[in-house]
């Protein structure tokens, strides 16, 4: 279901199906129709999606070695939100459980009082493009007819990323275009942003990840700006940080373990505060340097290695 709307966590997964090959690991990806369990040494899940535990068990009853990716943010304060015994099953069933941080890590285990070691920390990534391949702002301004300054926001439009804090925070840039690019996920939310943001905002729908057009955006923007909810710590934010943008993204969930001061971060409650970071950024002499390497190729090579030890460990126990 989750391809439907494809988000980070889809993109992540494909990241990982073109890069492990380069380190030694052949990836398959699981075929209801053709399932052919038995002929591999690791089965990698995403999510915890509601009726996930079904599949993982059947797996684990196989004796097959089961590595999960989560997914989550949960925290004492959300936690209502979820069903955590669901959940805590699932992630029990795990060899490994892989997170986008140690802090991820760290909440997980408190909240769902499961062993620390089990949750391994894998980061986000970005393909070398990214890095290497700048392309003109030009190219954007002309294919959407684009001639002011704008900030840009990559993001599923949903509560989540929050483009309703952000269109309130740009109404102390009224010389400056909201540019928001990817799929509505939640039609009303996003009917209520336009309907906020007017002619301010330039909805150009969604936009292939990688393509010319979406690395040109970063270069095009004054600044990116991601002040989501929660972000761990988004993928859009790590491919314009890369392309050298000036970035804003919120303070809550795992941004920080990635971008130490290297970006400024909002409290995303706050429309104020977001337009506050969207000022500094605007006010820095130059677009930030992409110093921190997060290049798919990697960041990828502490899970070959978690696939690694957790095999090793599955067929000592046989």
């Amino acid at each position: 279901m989750a391809f439907h709307t494809p988000g980070g966590g889809e993109m992540q997964l494909m990241a990982y199906k073109r890069h492990l090959p380069d380190k030694d690991v052949s990836v398959t990806l699981f075929d209801p129709w053709k399932p052919d369990f038995n002929s591999y040494d690791i089965f990698h899940f995403f999510s915890c999606i509601g009726g996930s535990i079904h599949l993982c068990n059947f797996v684990k009853q196989l004796g097959i070695p089961l590595v999960i990716t989560s997914s989550l943010w949960i925290t004492h304060k959300n936690k209502m939100n979820y069903n955590l015994d669901e959940i805590r099953w699932q992630l029990s069933l795990a060899d490994a459980v892989i997170t986008n941080s140690e802090m991820e890590s760290d909440t997980l285990a408190d909240v769902l009082d499961l062993p620390r070691e089990r949750f391994k920390a894998v980061y986000n990534g970005v393909e070398n493009f990214f890095y290497d391949d700048i392309v003109p702002g030009d190219e954007f301004r002309n294919e959407f007819k684009i001639d002011s300054h704008f900030v840009l926001n990559v993001a599923n439009v949903e509560p989540r990323k929050n483009q309703l804090g952000l269109i309130r925070a740009m109404k102390q840039f009224p010389d400056k275009k909201l540019v928001i690019m990817g799929y509505i996920r939640d039609k009303a939310y996003a009917e209520q942003v336009f309907a906020e943001g007017k002619d301010q905002v330039i909805y150009t729908g969604p936009v292939d990840n990688g393509s010319r057009t979406l690395r040109s955006a970063y270069s095009a923007c004054d600044v990116f700006c991601l002040p989501s909810t929660l972000e761990t710590p988004g993928l859009a934010a790590l491919e314009a940080y890369a392309c050298g943008s000036r970035v804003v993204v919120t303070s809550v969930g795992s941004t920080r373990e990635y971008f130490d001061d290297r970006v400024t971060y909002a409290d995303p409650d706050s429309a104020d505060d977001i337009a506050s970071a969207i000022n500094i950024e605007l006010n820095k002499e130059q677009k930030t340097a992409a110093r921190k390497n997060f290049r798919w190729g990697e960041v990828v090579k502490p899970l070959r290695d978690i696939y690694l030890e957790t095999v090793t460990k599955a067929g000592s126990k046989k």
